[in-house]
């Protein structure tokens, strides 16, 4: 089966109560680019990412999350000077935490930066199509460039509120030379 795979730049989500402390009371996100994924959206907002070794400026995605959490690349990672462990989105428990400022505040948080599990979002009617289960582990071959190359470990996941589409983070993305976005093929 073809996928669209698309590469994930680092980015920040936040809580409403982040938001707040960043933005100043009332503040709202601001959407600059509608994503593949329903609802979801590119912020004109940035936060400045702030680790031991350095920082970092990055968008915001809207809309707001009940945490605060920061998707970087391990490239990213070695910049700031943060270990951050390969996670799905949302699984943040014993992660390292950083610093985030904004232009009416700043905001410690104590976890919450990772580098994300490379993962494909499917709607159910696209999953059985498919032939694959949410949590379910599959691998993607994707011909750019004169880069072929397979990605290993790449998680599904199932939702109604997904729409079709495998992202990767900038490492991956220029580890196979791909321009952004490109068609890749599911191997089960």
């Amino acid at each position: 089966m073809k996928i669209m795979v698309e590469t994930s730049a680092h980015h920040v989500h936040v809580s409403e109560a982040d938001l707040a402390t960043l933005f100043g009371p009332g503040a709202t996100l601001t959407n600059k680019k509608n994503l593949s994924q329903p609802g979801q959206f590119a912020c004109a907002e940035k936060v400045e990412v702030v680790g031991p070794k350095g920082s970092m400026s990055m968008s915001i995605l809207g809309p707001c999350r009940k945490e605060t959490q920061v998707e970087i690349s391990l490239t990213d990672a070695r910049k700031l000077g943060v270990t951050a462990p390969i996670r799905e989105s949302g699984d943040l428990e014993g992660t390292p935490g950083c610093t985030l400022k904004g232009p009416a505040g700043e905001v410690a948080i104590e976890k919450g930066v990772i580098a994300a599990k490379r993962h494909i979002h499917f709607n159910p009617d696209e999953a059985k199509e498919a032939g694959v289960t949410d949590k379910q582990i599959v691998s993607v071959k994707v011909d750019y460039n004169g880069r072929n190359l397979t990605f290993g470990d790449v998680v599904c996941r199932v939702s109604p509120s997904y729409a079709l589409a495998m992202h990767v983070d900038t490492d991956e993305s220029n580890a196979a030379a791909l321009p952004g976005t490109v068609d890749g093929e599911i191997i089960l």
